[in-house]
């Protein structure tokens, strides 16, 4: 592996970032990620309204810092027309805008794709929202648990017979953090050939939609909802988690094969070609049976005990982690999913690594997420080319900070 720091393959893009929360942010993010300059304007007072969700450590927000690593604050006031002029030559400047506001507002302020686009053809301008530009929702609010319920997902969340809960991840948001990104490579891919962006509308509701992936199928198929099943799977048994003598452990049979080395690992090699579970659809059929006569030797063991016979039969398994164990196992040490990076306030600091890898390249360590206009200066200068002078005017009128 080459020992030189690549920046990332989106290094010399610039992508000017009004987003704010989660759904932008982390669409954002993943630019970072890659390499692009992200320059995020935010607001005078509080910034990006996560800047003030709870826990903190020294006024430094755990939630900002979780999706704005190696981005760079600018504080403009867009209540001014300095402001929005200021943006206005910003984006002159960048390859990429993203925003998340609801459809209109950017329009209202002077600052929707048409606007923008007529002083540079080869702006990419991605408008990320709850429903997207059209449609009765277009303009009602959304917040991830509400994308989760109108998209389904929220409805095969849960344990058979109970009230479905929410995931516990922020999916309904996060997805526009991949379907962003998506598109916007997209459309820098089509740019190279056409000279010119393009608006890209990212619904997120649409986003968790296109994840409910095969369910959306077997709804189509059966003529009915698929219901909440656990940790299960609705068409694969055994799948989920089975009891041990000091926990639970996943195990995991997408085929046949498998289904003969979790006998075999379990000691149980007549259950191999027994007539009641020799096909996937007997399996699912006797689900309860089967279950219950795994569980009757599983809970036997310790969790380790287990891990180390289904590794040894190569089935697919797992222990369930918290996250402090996820973040610190050998797996994502190696991987270097956890890094440190120097903070302005909190000085070294644990960080969330990018996920994606380039063999043979080694990217530097993410930028810390910054303090609230730590970049303004930079940004105004090396961007605009202002002069300090022009510089200290600004702040002084309060149109930046």
């Amino acid at each position: 592996m080459s020992e030189s720091r690549w920046a990332g393959p989106l290094q010399g893009i610039r992508v000017l970032d009004f987003t704010r929360v989660l759904a932008g942010p982390a669409a954002a993010l993943a630019l970072a990620d890659l390499g692009a300059e992200v320059l995020k304007v935010e607001p005078p007072g509080t910034g990006d309204e996560t800047r003030v969700f709870p826990p903190f450590r020294d006024e430094v927000s755990h939630y900002f810092l979780s999706v704005n690593r190696g981005k760079k604050s600018i504080v403009v006031d867009l209540k001014t027309e300095a402001g929005v002029a200021l943006v206005k030559d910003l984006a002159a400047q960048c390859d990429i805008l993203i925003e998340n506001y609801r459809p209109g507002v950017m329009d209202r302020l002077g600052l929707g794709y048409a606007a923008l686009s007529a002083t540079n053809p080869r702006l990419i301008y991605c408008a990320i929202s709850g429903f997207g530009m059209t449609g009765p929702l277009r303009d009602r609010p959304s917040f991830d648990i509400v994308l989760q319920a109108l998209s389904g997902a929220l409805s095969v969340n849960g344990e058979p017979g109970r009230a479905p809960t929410k995931l516990g991840i922020p999916l309904g948001d996060l997805v526009g953090g991949i379907n962003g990104p998506i598109g916007i490579l997209a459309a820098l891919y089509e740019r190279s050939v056409t000279g010119r962006g393009r608006l890209l509308d990212v619904s997120l509701l649409d986003g968790m939609i296109g994840m409910l992936g095969y369910l959306a199928q077997l709804a189509f198929f059966t003529g009915e909802d698929p219901k909440p099943q656990g940790s299960e799977h609705p068409n694969l048994v055994p799948y989920g988690a089975f009891p041990a003598r000091d926990g639970s452990i996943i195990i995991a049979c997408l085929t046949n094969s498998f289904w003969e080395r979790i006998c075999q690992a379990l000691g149980t090699p007549d259950w191999i070609l027994d007539p009641r579970f020799d096909t996937l659809e007997k399996r699912r059929d006797n689900r309860r049976l089967v279950n219950e006569m795994i569980c009757e030797l599983t809970r036997r063991k310790t969790v380790a005990e287990l891990a180390e016979i289904f590794t040894e039969y190569n089935v697919p398994h797992a222990p369930i982690l918290g996250i402090r164990e996820a973040l610190a196992q050998p797996q994502a040490v190696a991987r270097e999913m956890v890094v440190e990076t120097e903070h302005a306030v909190l000085g070294k600091i644990p960080i969330v690594n990018r996920p994606i890898k380039f063999a043979g390249e080694r990217q530097p360590v993410p930028a810390a997420p910054p303090v609230l206009g730590q970049h303004t200066d930079e940004i105004l200068r090396d961007v605009l080319g202002l002069t300090p002078e022009k510089i200290a005017e600004l702040r002084a009128s309060k149109v930046v900070a």
